[in-house]
């Protein structure tokens, strides 16, 4: 699938040799020949513990990648498929960094100052607040939310199916829109963007780069402080 090499095509007929050229990077190449192997790998990592430098960025690919033109409705449901498996996967895993980590999981990745907030929610919602976190646009937090639901033992099944429910809306609408309206809005963005759009993928890219690496680095970090701590009551659940 090369939306952007498309894409591309499409506008240089209007704007001229230096368009085309400036949007046949390598770069666009390569973010576009992922197709749904890209958006199910960024959709495990947008709802786990590792910070993405921009959120809501399964909606965005999942938007552009919806928007190539001639694209397939059974092609975007494909795409649309990826997004809510991987999120989900990425979902669960957080609620098992929770569940297995209690309050010490919900002090090393969510800020003190929104601890009691979110847990209030949760406790008194259980899967609702899951549900409609994961429904919610940016810049709602979702990762916050999936990790109380584990920590304050949400059961396994509810947690899926609430926040299941709530992705099958989200990126079902995302790729209608996508599909229906997506190629103009791209289109636009390109054109408005002619000398910048490299800079600001390859910026993008790499933010996304350091964002995992240190996200993974945290991670690491905190299952080694703890391995080597007494046992807790929460991290016994």
């Amino acid at each position: 699938m090369s939306i952007w090499l498309q894409v591309a095509d499409s506008v240089a007929g209007k704007t001229g040799r230096h368009a085309a050229a400036a949007h046949h990077s390598h770069l666009l190449r390569w973010i576009a020949s992922f197709g749904g192997l890209g958006i199910f790998a960024v959709s495990v990592v947008d709802s786990s513990v590792v910070p993405l430098p921009v959120p809501g960025s399964t909606d965005l690919l999942l938007l552009l990648l919806s928007a190539q033109r001639g694209t397939s409705a059974i092609a975007v449901g494909w795409l649309a498929l990826c997004a809510i498996s991987g999120s989900l996967l990425g979902a669960f895993l957080t609620w098992s960094a929770g569940r297995k980590g209690g309050e010490v999981a919900l002090e090393r990745y969510i800020p003190r100052r929104f601890t009691g907030r979110i847990t209030q929610w949760v406790e008194k919602r259980g899967a609702w607040s899951v549900g409609i976190s994961a429904l919610l646009p940016p810049p709602v937090p979702l990762m916050p939310f999936l990790l109380a639901a584990g920590a304050l033992n949400v059961p396994r099944g509810r947690f899926l199916i609430f926040f299941g429910v709530a992705r099958v809306i989200r990126y079902s609408l995302l790729a209608w829109l996508g599909l229906t309206y997506g190629h103009h809005i791209v289109r636009t963005w390109l054109k408005s963007v002619d000398n910048w759009s490299s800079t600001i993928l390859w910026v993008y890219s790499g933010l996304v780069a350091l964002g995992i690496v240190f996200g993974l680095w945290k991670f690491l970090k905190g299952r080694h402080v703890s391995g080597g701590a007494p046992v807790t009551a929460g991290d016994a659940v």
